[in-house]
């Protein structure tokens, strides 16, 4: 029997982690002692109403609008006082910039158009005292004296600027194309730092090409006299750049077959980086999408992206630029650990074999070029903020390594301080870094201990593990006196989320909210205040603001849920931790119970499949996935039984757990439901014959993988938007997970539903957008094909010829969810 407690559960650590008042003591490479998340069932904050009107399918369907347009996208205004945010204009896809503060609170008001230029600057830089802030505005340079309050436009122009950064000389620099640009904001001059060119650098003169022209010089002397005179005028130009400092510097050349991929000035203007690639179309020709209902009445072609199946390896070039002598030197990537290993033989050596062919080992240099990462802002090129050292995190294109190189400007070379290697995949999160402010010392996020960690590091030493233990750390705010490091971690429970700060000195870790729930936080400019966006499973999100304290209390700013949605009585879940039958750690879920559930016959049951695959859904805040829970909470009013997993895959749990899919996404996530199903039986009073499942792209992939390799374990499902053959999806993404097909043929066979489509003896229900440029409608297509061919009965589908992967009409929402109510109906009793 499950028990029910009204409380969120806290994890008591040894030192005393609960509440806001905890410490942790410092990390040693010893994680003995580390924390251990506690494996006990929590309960969701209760809704608003208990009782109510019933919920129906129309309503939550609806246009969203009807939930009150939460905040989005917070940040605090410059003087820490007033807070701004994202607010969405109702009955309209056009968002207001919204204006409340701490001291007023409420939700605030829109700011006038009229002040924009001064109200958009979320993302600002700071000069080295913090005595002046600039941001860009509509693609135009803006900057405010904090002592004085006067703010000055610096530019009016559709010239190109991109990364505004102040220099140690006070100078705002940017990029402009293929060029840095520096404002002396003193005399509102602005000089060109450097450019760079991809074309072969301009000669006075060639030597002669051939015999003919070689015998033109000899004989004809205007021509001699001609190439005289022009390389009398190139000599001079280059001495008048040499000799006078007034002139615009020369441009860099790099071969013409390249493309900037990044570029980044030292803050004492002295070098750049400059990171390049071979410029080659991101698609083909033949990458396209028929669109069938267009404006004109006519079929209109959508390009869209390259599938994985056409991928090619990708390398990228770096560069160091000298501005002072203008010298240019590669470097080259041969010291990094590993840089020639042949990472996939293993792989590669048992796909020859399935072919009846064998493999060689090759060491032949790797592909590599600067990470990116699906959830930063910050760039891959890092600087110390005294110009006097610079990291780069660099990736293989095989995505099993990942590097944190500095640069020896001495010997221009690449010093490898951190290397982790992963047999799997290099997770595409937690991979902030950057310098301490006031020492050269690094700081990183790593997986290296199985959890998303922090870590510092001198270069030349061992680096330091400030956090350790099984939860996850990331969102990372330092101090401008390097005292602390703010981060975001689940220490309490996976699906907590609340914010912690680290002592950069001596290590103690203090919890700084006991909110519960999936807070994201922003640290005040003057790092005295938190603004803090909360929600609960059952109430959606709204901004709080609390001191940087310990012990300090949140207060709530904002008010935006409409009355209409606080009325109904939502279904509050538990968060169960269901034992796997195939690992020692449990499989976190939310299950929606209804109120007499253990009463009466055996129940009919749901189980939810989230999207994304590396997504948390079984977390205590609002989720993403809003319109299911409306749902789930519909079925529980009507006696069904819903569970929602973080089947292996999920994010939030460590590496072990997002790598268990690794070639073979399918196989360990239909394990978990399996066990899901037997929890549901064995605790839920669910009957075993009373079960469908469904869920959307990855969960509709999910779906599809259950019903066809075990046959008995669904009466019914609903796959939404399915991915059912992985050589067709995109490469950033499943080339992580399964290599590529041309290295790794097993993985993607193992991998699709398609080759399992004769298993399917149970109702299917197929819903598929037409218009999907992230799960294309031809994965459907194949599908249906494929089963006709097989002569299969038992399935529908469902198109949709306006959506995308994310719906966006209502109506479409409504048939789609209208459907799969009707399969569950119809199959479940």
């Amino acid at each position: 029997m499950l028990k029910s407690s009204r409380t969120l559960l806290v994890v008591m650590i040894t030192a005393g982690l609960s509440a806001c008042a905890a410490t942790q003591q410092p990390a040693t490479t010893d994680t003995s002692t580390a924390p251990v998340t506690q494996v006990k069932s929590v309960e969701a904050a209760a809704a608003v109403a208990t009782s109510g009107d019933t919920i129906t399918l129309e309503q939550i369907m609806a246009d969203p609008d009807w939930l009150g347009r939460q905040p989005e996208s917070a940040y605090w205004g410059l003087d820490s006082v007033s807070v701004r945010y994202l607010r969405k204009q109702q009955g309209s896809p056009v968002k207001d910039i919204w204006q409340t503060s701490v001291a007023e609170g409420g939700n605030g008001s829109p700011v006038a158009l009229a002040e924009y230029h001064l109200a958009d600057n979320k993302n600002r830089v700071f000069n080295q005292d913090h005595s002046k802030v600039a941001w860009l505005f509509e693609g135009n340079l803006f900057l405010k004296d904090l002592v004085s309050g006067e703010v000055q436009q610096l530019t009016r122009s559709e010239q190109s600027k991109q990364q505004p950064v102040f220099l140690l000389d006070g100078r705002l620099a940017y990029q402009s194309n293929n060029s840095i640009q520096a404002i002396d904001l003193n005399t509102g001059l602005t000089q060109q730092l450097v450019s760079w060119k991809f074309a072969e650098a301009p000669e006075a003169v060639k030597p002669p090409a051939d015999y003919l022209a070689k015998k033109q010089l000899e004989l004809i002397q205007y021509v001699a006299k001609e190439r005289e005179a022009r390389q009398a005028q190139f000599d001079r130009k280059q001495a008048l750049n040499a000799k006078n400092t007034m002139m615009v510097p020369e441009p860099f050349y790099f071969d013409e077959a390249y493309e900037t991929v990044q570029a980044s000035l030292s803050p004492d203007g002295k070098r750049m980086i400059l990171a390049i690639q071979k410029d080659i179309p991101s698609r083909d020709e033949g990458d396209i999408m028929p669109n069938y209902i267009g404006e004109d009445g006519r079929i209109k072609t959508e390009s869209v992206r390259r599938m994985v199946v056409d991928a090619k390896p990708r390398s990228q070039q770096l560069w160091l630029l000298d501005l002072s002598d203008h010298s240019q030197a590669k470097l080259g990537y041969e010291t990094l650990p590993g840089y020639n290993e042949d990472v996939l033989a293993e792989v590669k050596r048992e796909n020859a074999e399935a072919r009846g062919e064998t493999y060689t080992v090759n060491r032949l240099p790797r592909d590599v070029g600067l990470i990116t990462d699906w959830y930063w802002t910050q760039s891959a090129i890092n600087w110390h903020a005294n110009g006097e050292q610079v990291a780069v995190m660099l990736k293989a294109w095989d995505n099993k390594d990942r590097w944190i190189a500095t640069v020896d400007f001495r010997n221009n070379q690449l010093v490898s301080e951190h290397r982790l290697h992963d047999d799997a995949w290099i997770n595409y999160k937690f991979n902030s870094f950057g310098w301490l402010n006031h020492s050269e010392t690094l700081y990183f996020i790593s997986e290296q201990s199985g959890y998303a960690h922090l870590y510092t590091k001198t270069p030349g030493a061992k680096e330091l593990a400030m956090t350790y233990g099984d939860y996850e750390v990331d969102d990372l705010t330092l101090t401008r006196d390097d005292r602390y490091m703010y981060f975001r971690a689940n220490i309490k429970h996976p699906g907590i989320y609340e914010v912690y700060r680290v002592n950069l000195q001596n290590g103690d870790i203090e919890a700084l909210t006991d909110m519960g729930g999936n807070n994201q936080y922003v640290l005040s400019p003057d790092e005295s205040q938190f603004l803090i966006t909360h929600g609960t499973v059952t109430m959606p999100e709204e901004l709080y603001v609390q001191k940087a304290e310990i012990g300090a209390r949140p207060v709530k700013l904002t008010d935006t849920v409409s009355e209409a949605f606080k009325a109904l009585p939502w279904s509050a879940p538990k968060i169960v931790p269901v034992p796997s039958s195939h690992t020692d750690k449990p499989i976190y879920a939310k299950v929606y119970l209804p109120e007499d559930y253990q009463n009466g016959e055996p129940r009919k049951a749901v189980i939810f499949n989230h999207g994304a695959g590396y997504l948390q859904n079984s977390h205590l805040g609002w989720a993403v996935y809003f319109r299911e829970f409306m749902f789930h909470s519909m079925l529980v009013q009507q006696g069904y039984v819903v569970m929602d997993m973080d089947y292996r895959a999920s994010q939030g749990y460590g590496r072990d757990w997002r790598t268990a899919i690794y070639r073979q996404m399918g196989t360990p996530e239909t394990q978990d439901l399996k066990d899901g199903v037997n929890w549901l039986t064995e605790h839920a009073n669910v009957g075993r014959d009373n079960i469908c499942t469904y869920g959307g792209s990855y969960g509709g992939f999910m779906t599809f993988m259950a019903l066809f390799t075990e046959p008995d374990l669904f009466q019914c499902g609903a796959a939404l938007r399915p991915v059912t053959d992985w050589a067709y999806y995109n490469t950033p993404y499943t080339s992580n997970i399964l290599n590529t097909p041309e290295v790794d043929e097993l993985a993607y066979t193992r991998s699709s539903p398609i080759y399992y489509a004769e298993g399917l003896d149970k109702p299917l229900l197929i819903n598929a957008p037409m218009i999907d440029d992230n799960v294309f409608f031809v994965d459907v297509v194949r599908l249906v094909q494929r089963l006709i061919e097989l002569e299969k009965t038992d399935f529908e589908t469902a198109i949709y010829p306006v959506e995308p992967h994310g719906f966006r009409q209502p109506s479409s929402w409504l048939d789609e969810y209208r459907r799969i109510y009707q399969l569950f109906e119809e199959n479940l009793n």
